[in-house]
């Protein structure tokens, strides 16, 4: 389960387009902060992708991207030229191809790397779902966890909501601002569709007779849609945004993120995954519902400013600056998979966040002040600087942000948990760990 914001130059602080997505997947799913650089194929063959290997194009962008471990495709990511894009899971009365397809992560990953703006993107994910469908497997232990896909997409100009069926697709050119989370939110306007989008739900009997067409009341599937209370994260992201009209920058785009719905949160208080800064919690509702990586985009026409964490939940995290041009990023260590280990940036987190699992008021409060007044420093400094500065500070804010993990970890677990987590909470936590090695 995911949830993803933009907030259009209208509505934002200076005029640039702030986009932020948590990408929410298993526990013990790590995923991976990458940047690719530029390529050229004068002879270009077929790409590999996590299950389909399709044809490779002559020219190749520079990606920045958060990859779970496992697949080829990418979570959410953006290119040298500003274009950023997250994906969400969603459930639909359309059939689910379980293998030989591409899944949505493959898509995005592809759109970035041959799409010059927002428009592109669109369209080349459009004709990848003509040309080869979507599907397959997208679990990491649950293997029976497959869907659909919709997109945001954005540039310094524009942005773009697209959501799918199987190979049938409606989208919209974004106003202001957009939130999608895992459910279909198209209704009865929208201003590009497959040609066959509206007959087809006529001809399955999803379309009454004089009813007018809504997207998301034909194509969506009632129970997986209903149960990952997608409805409620993307009312409130859309709450947030709209309460800091005029506001919204970076910073404001963090604190989004984070969100709780409330002060001294509980991951163990609620049984779906209705929060937009998500904690795995049960098998049953809550299993694919980690936030594992975060992503934030600063989209002007002469810069673009990104915000990763390359860690699990935001709440616990800390946002390190990016930019192309600086020589790609830092060394984050191996490249990680389902097993502990600590030279890994994302594992070496997990335990400072597994540690404030155990009684998230108490614990987190023990350091979000300096968490905050870090980001603070790196957001005053990424205000304005140079390419060689853009570098150094990179490079500062990950070694930085190294050193501040270990010495959280240290102090987190050496305060006490009051109110510590009990029950199938504790349980289900304790199994994630014991198999991870942590």
């Amino acid at each position: 389960m995911c949830d993803t914001f933009v907030a259009l130059p209208s509505i934002t602080a200076d005029g640039s387009v702030v986009f932020g997505k948590n990408s929410d997947r298993e526990p013990n799913e790590a995923q991976a902060l990458e940047y690719y650089p530029a390529r050229y194929h004068s002879a270009p063959g077929k790409v590999q992708c996590t299950y389909l290997a399709v044809p490779q194009v002559k020219e190749i962008y520079a990606i920045i991207i958060g990859r779970p471990f496992w697949m080829w495709g990418a979570e959410m990511g953006a290119n040298e030229k500003g274009v950023v894009i997250g994906n969400e899971a969603v459930w639909t009365r359309m059939p689910l191809a379980k293998t030989n397809g591409l899944t949505g992560m493959d898509l995005l990953r592809l759109a970035l790397e041959r799409s010059a703006t927002a428009s592109n993107a669109l369209e080349t994910i459009v004709d990848l779902l003509a040309d080869f469908g979507q599907g397959g497997i997208c679990g990491y232990e649950d293997k029976r966890m497959a869907y659909h896909n919709s997109f945001l997409i954005a540039d310094p100009r524009e942005a773009w909501v697209l959501e799918t069926a199987g190979h049938l697709w409606a989208a919209v050119k974004i106003k202001d601002y957009y939130s999608i989370s895992n459910g279909l939110s198209i209704g009865e306007i929208f201003d590009e569709s497959h040609p066959r989008l509206i007959e087809n739900a006529r001809q399955k009997g999803w379309l009454k007779k004089g009813a007018s067409f809504h997207f998301a009341r034909c194509y969506s599937d009632w129970f997986y849609t209903t149960f990952s209370a997608c409805h409620g994260r993307r009312q409130r992201s859309t709450e947030l945004i709209k309460s800091a009209r005029g506001r919204i920058d970076a910073a404001l785009a963090m604190d989004i993120l984070r969100d709780h719905h409330g002060a001294d949160y509980r991951p163990d208080s609620h049984f779906l995954g209705n929060r937009i800064c998500a904690h795995a919690a049960n098998k049953l509702s809550r299993n694919a519902c980690q936030t594992t990586g975060s992503l934030i985009a600063d989209l002007k026409p002469d810069i673009q400013t990104f915000w990763a964490t390359g860690t699990a939940a935001p709440c616990t995290s800390l946002f390190k600056p990016i930019w192309f041009g600086a020589n790609g990023l830092p060394d984050s260590g191996p490249a990680p998979d389902g097993t502990y280990n600590d030279a890994t940036m994302w594992w070496h987190h997990e335990k400072l966040h597994r540690a404030v699992l155990t009684d998230l008021p108490t614990r987190l409060g023990c350091y979000v002040e300096q968490r905050d007044e870090l980001e603070k420093k790196w957001l005053d400094k990424a205000e304005n600087i140079s390419a060689q500065q853009q570098s150094e500070l990179i490079q500062t804010a990950f070694r930085q942000a190294r050193i501040e993990t270990g010495e959280w970890i240290k102090h987190v677990q050496s305060v006490s948990a009051p109110k510590p987590i009990i029950g199938r909470y504790h349980r289900y936590w304790k199994g994630k760990n014991k198999k991870a090695g942590i």
